[in-house]
C-alpha cells in the first residue's frame, strides 16, 4: 500500500486560528491555491497519477479532494470515509486558541489539549478510528485527502511514533506525505 496523505487547503477558520473541529470554515483564495498545487504535483507523480481518492466528509477536506481530482481528470464520484474527520472538540468545536487556553487555564497542553475537551474525542477513540482506516486501506494507492491532528496521528501510527512525538508533527497545507515501504516521504507541493 503507497498512502499520499494530504491536508486540505488554509480555511477562514485557519486563517483566524479558530479550531474547526467536526464543524466546517470554506477554504481560502490561498487554499483553494494549495489545493490546486496538490492536485498538480500528485498528477506528476507516476504513481500518484491513478491513485484512488478519499476524503474525509467534511466540506474542507471534501473541497480539496474534488479539486485534487478535477486535476487529476477524474471524473466517478468522491470517496468519502467519515473515519477520516478530525477530532472532534465536541462543543468546543468553533472556539479561537485563546478562548481554549483561557477555559483549559494550567491544564492547557500545546499538543495535548485536543484531547482534554469536556465532551470532545479521547486520543484513544480518535487513534483507534484512524488505525482502523489505516488497516483497512488494503493494497493498491490512495490519496487520503484530511486534517491536521488526523494526519499527525495517521504518520504516527504507520512510522509506530509515540503519542508525544507524533502530536508535534508539522501539518503544513501545501505538502504530500507519501507513506510506503514503512517510510515517510515528504513531497513539497
Amino acid at each position: 500500500m503507497t498512502i499520499f496523505l494530504v491536508r486540505h487547503g488554509e480555511t477562514e477558520w485557519n486563517r483566524a486560528r479558530r479550531y474547526q473541529g467536526w464543524s466546517d470554515s470554506p477554504l481560502t483564495a490561498c487554499g483553494i491555491a494549495q489545493a490546486i498545487a496538490l492536485g498538480r504535483r500528485l498528477a506528476a507523480v507516476p504513481e500518484a497519477a491513478d491513485a484512488d481518492i478519499v476524503a474525509s466528509p467534511l466540506g474542507r477536506a471534501r473541497h480539496t479532494a474534488e479539486i485534487i481530482a478535477d486535476c487529476l481528470g477524474r471524473r466517478e464520484p468522491l470517496r468519502l470515509d467519515p473515519r477520516l474527520r478530525e477530532v472532534s472538540l465536541g462543543a468546543w468545536d468553533g472556539l479561537m486558541r485563546k478562548e481554549v487556553r483561557a477555559r483549559l487555564g494550567e491544564r492547557f497542553a500545546e499538543w495535548e489539549w485536543y484531547f482534554r475537551t469536556p465532551d470532545g474525542e479521547s486520543y484513544e477513540a480518535f487513534a483507534a478510528r484512524l488505525a482502523a482506516w489505516l488497516g483497512d486501506a488494503g493494497d493498491g494507492k490512495l490519496i487520503a485527502v484530511c486534517h491536521g491532528v488526523v494526519t499527525r496521528v495517521l504518520r504516527g501510527l504507520y512510522a509506530d511514533l509515540p503519542r508525544g512525538a507524533a502530536l508535534r508533527l508539522a501539518v503544513p497545507q501545501d505538502r504530500i506525505f507519501r507513506l510506503g515501504n514503512g517510510a515517510i516521504e515528504e513531497i513539497a507541493a
